[in-house]
């Protein structure tokens, strides 16, 4: 299985491949080889700033020249009119790599951007929102950082790295035993340390869980007052996500009916970029 910055390298390729292909003719055409100049990431949208990383990684691996001075890091809050940071070296690798660190930062720091504001949702309580796997293709590691530098927990990651029995596993299965079961045996066959998290979808699933022995229940498109009464039932025993049609308005109804997560596959599914620009200076 592939490191983090293995697929992160992966992207850029990707990136670089779609966006530069056989080269920029455009900048190839009207900048001098031995042109040199700086760049500088305007802020233009108050928000969470997130992909400064990934930005130097994007102007190193296309160009070990370029030169970036931060001025801003991941995870701060950012006005309109602010500087990130400045870049310096050839201005055909500028110009090159313009868009590519552009289309990175700007989703990035959209979803940081919302997560924080959901997770102040939240404020003064335990209950922590919780991204989902409703990334865009290619882009989840990058997406799932920028939930992390906005203040919100990942889900995890992708099919490998927990096993979660959605109420489709269970009907297969034959039902939540033996989809539990079935489960736990898989991990002692393979020496498997994985969490089991388990969907619910009324009271008697719930106590059939309880019995079978899980890590956490997720309670499935629950109202909150349904939700209230699941907590006071599990009490403590394992812990509990709520998921379904949440959004930022009901939230903290969620939160307050004492949930340990809260699952919003709106953090990354549907963000807005933020608004940033890189100019010459």
């Amino acid at each position: 299985m592939k490191t983090r910055d293995e697929l992160i390298d992966d992207l850029l390729n990707l990136a670089f491949a779609e966006d530069v292909g056989d080269g920029d003719h455009t900048t190839l055409s009207t900048i001098p080889a031995e042109a040199m100049g700086k760049q500088k990431l305007i802020i233009k949208e108050n928000g969470i700033l997130a992909g400064v990383e990934i930005a130097r990684k994007v102007f190193e691996k296309f160009d070990p020249q370029l030169k970036m001075t931060t001025y801003i890091e991941d995870g701060a809050h950012v006005k309109v009119g602010d500087i990130a940071f400045i870049v310096e070296g050839p201005v055909r690798s500028l110009l090159q790599t313009e868009r590519v660190m552009l289309n990175i930062m700007q989703r990035m720091s959209g979803i940081a951007t919302v997560t924080a504001k959901y997770q102040e949702k939240l404020s003064g309580l335990k209950t922590k929102v919780l991204d989902t796997r409703k990334t865009t293709p290619g882009l989840r590691m990058l997406e799932k950082e920028a939930v992390r530098i906005g203040g919100g927990c990942n889900h995890r990651i992708g099919l490998f790295d927990m096993i979660l029995i959605k109420d489709n596993h269970v009907d297969f299965a034959g039902g939540i035993k033996e989809a539990v079961t079935a489960a736990k045996k898989y991990c002692a066959e393979t020496g498997r340390d994985l969490k089991i998290e388990v969907e619910v979808r009324n009271t008697d699933e719930i106590m059939q869980v309880l019995e079978l022995g899980v890590d956490r229940i997720m309670l499935d498109n629950f109202t909150p007052e349904r939700t209230k009464e699941a907590v006071a039932l599990i009490n403590g025993r394992v812990e509990i996500e709520s998921s379904g049609g949440i959004t930022i308005d009901t939230l903290r109804q969620y939160g307050e009916c004492g949930v340990d997560y809260i699952s919003v596959g709106a953090l990354t599914h549907s963000v807005k970029g933020l608004d940033m620009s890189f100019k010459a200076c």
